[in-house]
């Protein structure tokens, strides 16, 4: 009987993880298909999961802490941050993880000697990651538009900023994870804010993959070491398959299959 699993989003069109999981499931003959599922209200989640017969999906923005809500136990890192990109089904319990932030790890370890890390954005992703950078004892600071969202920061990171509060320091790496540039032209702060920022920083990484947003582009203008979040969507994309097939696959094969379907 093969199984169904889909990614849930708003936008989700542009996302890459139907080709991800589904070259994997091709190429190692594993009886799985793997859709898109726009969702607008997040507080539908699990009765659209249901109703579609998951056996287990993706959550990608703005739905990450609706996701968390949506289930009936959290397991791993998931339950540190309160934020879920991953849910299986298993015999009608939904159960949520979170692999984001391991596929952080896994895309920034080529950039040695990560000690000061400034993320931008305060929303699930920003979550996850600053918790995650904190268990590697990494000295990192939350730059935001607004107060409100920093709240539940400041018990967790060693510094909080909004725009008119920020105050510069140097930085080993800079991390936009703000939806700006997705689908338009913006920076994720204001540009002379930004640019001061990337004047004191080694790296920089954007969540988002597969174009070279604003963000990035003022990184290359400065010739500073870049990524976009190919490697983290790989990295996350990986351990969430992992989850998905229950260990029938290897993780070797896994990673392969995935690899070869960002050439597609």
């Amino acid at each position: 009987m093969s199984k169904l699993f889909a990614i849930f989003g708003d936008p989700v069109s542009h996302s890459r993880s139907p080709l991800m999981h589904n070259s994997v499931f091709k190429n190692l003959n594993y009886p799985a298909c793997y859709t898109r599922v726009h969702l607008k209200d997040g507080s539908k989640l699990r009765e659209t999961f249901f109703n579609l017969k998951l056996s287990g999906a993706n959550i990608t923005v703005p739905h990450k802490e609706a996701a968390y809500n949506a289930c009936d136990e959290i397991r791993g890192f998931a339950k540190t941050v309160g934020v879920v990109n991953t849910i299986i089904n298993e015999n009608g319990r939904l159960i949520g993880y979170n692999t984001d932030a391991d596929g952080f790890i896994y895309a920034i370890s080529e950039f040695r000697d990560i000690k000061s890390i400034l993320v931008i954005g305060a929303g699930g992703t920003a979550k996850a990651l600053t918790s995650r950078f904190k268990q590697e004892n990494i000295y990192v600071s939350v730059l935001n538009r607004s107060e409100s969202r920093l709240k539940e920061f400041k018990t967790v990171v060693d510094a909080t900023y909004i725009w008119d509060t920020f105050k510069v320091q140097k930085y080993d790496l800079v991390v936009n994870t703000t939806s700006a540039g997705l689908s338009d032209d913006n920076y994720p702060c204001p540009k002379d804010i930004l640019e001061n920022i990337l004047d004191n920083t080694s790296y920089v990484a954007d969540a988002i993959y597969g174009k070279l947003t604003p963000f990035l582009q003022l990184a290359a203008d400065k010739n500073i070491t870049y990524k976009d979040g190919s490697d983290m969507l790989l990295g996350q994309g990986v351990l969430a398959n992992e989850l998905f097939v229950d260990g029938e696959l290897k993780k070797d094969d896994i990673r392969k299959y995935m690899k070869k379907s960002f050439e597609l």
